[in-house]
């Protein structure tokens, strides 16, 4: 393969095909990583911790934690319409031609349409969390009332169920056409069959062990036939079979884990930390459940991100203030990029 000579060792032309968003948190811009560079910087997006950001037909999709709305040009890499859609975003999601934000404050889901002009809101009376949607269905929990509610696009976004679950859901995520919902009360999932309409619950204890705090979906690891759950503070990742959540093991890890990411093709996980082991990430083969290579990848690892071939694991480190590429045949560092207060790393996927 052709390469060229960049940095700190060779990156390829795959490397350099990728075009890469990288939340700079403390600046409210998104950093646009191409061809191994910053190549620039989009502006004016608001309060980045915690942003959500997804992509839809040529245009990425920003809510900031201060309910900004944002719609990004991908072909130009700028904001070509904002919006105010509440005080506090938490997550959106997109339904069909829609776009809905769940908002803490007020409490309200809004949809808008893909230039952000309103069409409906959807009044809850609560904190809404885990937004997601199948097919011409809305799904969100609601934190305050421990309930789900389902919405259909269909009928102008009434809400056409309302399911009472556990107490205080505080995200969620779909595998398949199961609505897997967490709690932050206990170490069970909730989980709404969005074809029959079913709810069960089921229990995180293995073997009589109480997990202390389920962390956040969006954290979790999922392959096709599995999900990879952060123990928080028990310093392991628990696995789990889908798509009926049986418990098979439990990988035993060197700190607190925060982000579990497989990998396309799902030979490997990684996995950063919280607390002391904050500088290093875990790859484990999930062939075998094992650890095979520490990585110490840099101050503060925030994010992860394997590449859509899975040759290369990006990171950002935020007190190093850098983007750090790895190539995964064996795990070496190949390149990094200065990036201001990098966190969250988001990847165009194929349409």
């Amino acid at each position: 393969m052709a390469c060229v000579l960049l940095g700190l060792g060779v990156f390829s032309q795959a490397a350099a095909a990728d075009k890469l968003y990288v939340v700079e948190r403390e600046r409210g811009r998104l950093a646009v990583v191409e061809e191994g560079r910053l190549s620039r910087e989009i502006p004016g997006l608001g309060n980045l911790n915690h942003a959500t950001v997804k992509f839809l037909k040529g245009f990425a999709y920003v809510i900031s934690r201060d309910g900004r709305l944002s719609r990004v040009d991908l072909s130009q890499d700028r904001v070509v319409e904002t919006a105010r859609v509440g005080e506090s975003g938490i997550g959106l999601t997109f339904v069909g031609d829609a776009v809905a934000v769940a908002n803490y404050d007020p409490p309200s889901v809004v949809v808008v349409d893909q230039q952000l002009k309103p069409l409906t809101t959807i009044e809850t009376g609560s904190r809404n969390v885990g937004i997601q949607s199948r097919g011409n269905l809305l799904v969100f929990s609601l934190m305050d009332k421990d309930q789900v509610w389902v919405a259909d696009a269909n009928q102008d976004f009434q809400v056409v169920s309302r399911v009472p679950v556990g107490q205080m859901p505080f995200d969620a995520m779909l595998a398949g056409h199961s609505y897997l919902i967490g709690f932050f009360e206990d170490a069970s999932i909730g989980v709404l069959d969005l074809e029959s309409g079913s709810y069960r619950t089921h229990d995180l204890t293995p073997g009589g062990e109480t997990l202390l705090k389920i962390p956040h979906f969006g954290l979790w690891g999922k392959a096709s036939q599995a999900v990879y759950v952060p123990g928080v503070k028990q310093r392991c990742l628990h696995v789990l079979d889908l798509p009926d959540l049986t418990y098979r093991a439990r990988v035993e890890l060197q700190g607190n884990p925060v982000f579990a990411v497989v990998a396309p093709g799902g030979q490997f996980l990684a996995v950063n930390y919280s607390g002391d082991r904050e500088d290093f990430v875990s790859i484990v083969d999930l062939r075998t459940l094992q650890i095979v290579r520490e990585l110490e990848a840099g101050r503060r690892v925030m994010h992860l991100r394997f590449s859509a071939d899975g040759e290369r694991l990006y990171l950002t480190s935020y007190r190093d203030n850098k983007l750090k590429i790895f190539e995964t045949r064996g795990w070496s560092l190949t390149e990094t990029v200065d990036v201001p207060g990098p966190s969250g790393i988001f990847l165009v996927p194929a349409e």
